[in-house]
């Protein structure tokens, strides 16, 4: 019977775990965790902040009862202190303190993700937090609650910065975003996308605050009271650090490691540079199709797609990753905007020489009357070498998201704008119009 010892049991471990349970009679597995829960959704905490969900339980999809019935021995709260890779054994602390040693064939590294820290002076001070585990969304939501918390001052403009910015103004908060970017969500849209959600933002009482850095947390009493930039000072009773993650990779340090992000660098099967170890999940890096690279895209579908393809190689069976795209989106006051691949700006910082296929129009035809017809934007980057797309974005206040997935699967395959421009799209009234964007947006970079 071969034995499995998997470290971490969040999105990727979860799916690692139950790909094994479900498939693989003749395994053992074991599964060590530090924390006490199990696949906690993180991008929903926003939600629960904001009170736009009443309670935190359909957070979480799974459980050690769950794993527990399907077989697994399940130790959670427990933390692995090393792993000796040459005698294929860890030490372990348990919950009740004492230590431990167990042996694996394999070894499944789930270890995931930890918030950036710039060491900024006055991060220890109170009301200064991060926003990561189910524990972190806890301790937020009940000091946002407090009355004296009115001013809250949010570091960062990714996906989880902009999202708790609208959770706490609609708990009537005073918002500031702070970010050191000319843009929010530089990592994933372009402007031209991602500005009718920005003015949303600032339109709704968001005070957006670019092209600052924050030098220090200022506090009174132990307290947070102001943050300040290298420009300015802002009041705030509540600070979130949202500048980004890093990976956990503090076991097994002869792996090799990815050179930009650290991460544990693996191929696409997940398997390390050790044969008998696997990295999954946002402590290790992936195949990234658009660039055709292993890179560090940390995210949850990302997570439980490793998760699988690592279960199903460390259980016996042959299969490689096809590659992600790094598909993701989100909703801000009703604009809602998803993407896949690169944008044009980052397909620059990455040397590639890169063109766009803008469009904007209505959804359905303009004869529908009394149903929801917006306008729906769309941007399309594709190589100008070989037309081959390698990225896409759309922005609505309508639910245009279904979309995103078609250009997921267009960069897997390798389609160019000219094969979309002829890709057969049905039409009907209530769901599009007959010369639908997405056609005109690749017809207009055919004929241009």
């Amino acid at each position: 019977m071969t034995k499995i010892i998997l470290i971490g049991a969040n999105h990727a471990g979860t799916a690692a775990a139950n790909t094994i349970l479900d498939n693989f009679k003749d395994v053992e597995l074991t599964i060590y965790d530090r924390n006490n829960n199990i696949s906690f959704l993180g991008c929903g905490m926003a939600l629960w902040i904001g009170n736009q969900i009443s309670t935190s339980d359909g957070l979480f999809y799974c459980s050690k009862d769950v794993f527990e019935q399907k077989g697994a021995k399940v130790n959670m709260e427990s933390e692995v202190l090393s792993v000796d890779e040459k005698n294929k054994k860890i030490k372990v602390r348990l919950k009740d303190g004492s230590e431990i040693e167990d042996t694996y064939d394999k070894l499944i590294l789930a270890t995931g993700s930890r918030p950036r820290s710039n060491n900024t002076p006055g991060e220890d001070l109170e009301n200064v937090d991060v926003a990561k585990l189910f524990q972190d969304a806890q301790k937020v939501k009940a000091t946002a609650l407090k009355d004296e918390i009115k001013n809250v001052v949010v570091v960062g403009s990714g996906y989880i910065g902009v999202e708790l910015a609208e959770a706490f103004q609609r708990i009537g908060k005073e918002v500031t975003l702070v970010t050191r970017d000319e843009k929010i969500l530089e990592n994933y849209f372009d402007r031209e996308i991602s500005k009718d959600l920005q003015d949303s933002m600032t339109e709704n009482g968001i005070k957006l605050v670019f092209g600052e850095d924050v030098v220090e947390f200022k506090g009174e009493g132990g307290k947070v009271k102001s943050v300040l930039t290298n420009k300015s000072e802002y009041k705030a009773e509540l600070v979130i650090n949202s500048i980004g993650f890093v990976p956990n990779v503090f076991l097994a340090e002869s792996l090799k490691k990815h050179e930009r992000s650290g991460a544990y660098l693996v191929d696409k099967t997940f398997k390390t540079s050790n044969d008998d170890i696997y990295a999954i999940g946002d402590c290790a890096t992936i195949y990234y199709k658009p660039t055709e690279s292993n890179e560090y895209v940390a995210l949850a579908t990302n997570a439980v797609r490793s998760g699988i393809v690592a279960a199903l190689n460390a259980c016996g069976l042959k299969l490689e990753t096809p590659g992600v795209q790094g598909s993701s989106g989100m909703q801000v006051y009703g604009h809602k905007i998803v993407m896949t691949g690169l944008s044009l700006d980052f397909a620059k910082k990455y040397g590639i020489d890169a063109e766009v296929a803008d469009f904007e129009d209505l959804q359905k035809p303009e004869f529908m009357e009394n149903v929801e017809n917006d306008k729906v934007k769309i941007r399309i980057v594709y190589r100008k070498d070989d037309r081959r797309i390698i990225g896409a974005q759309m922005a609505s206040t309508y639910d245009m998201s279904m979309g995103i997935h078609m250009f997921s699967l267009a960069i897997q395959k390798d389609v160019t704008i000219d094969e979309l421009a002829l890709t057969d799209i049905f039409f009907m009234p209530h769901y599009n119009k007959p010369y639908n964007y997405i056609t005109m947006a690749a017809l207009g970079a055919v004929l241009k």
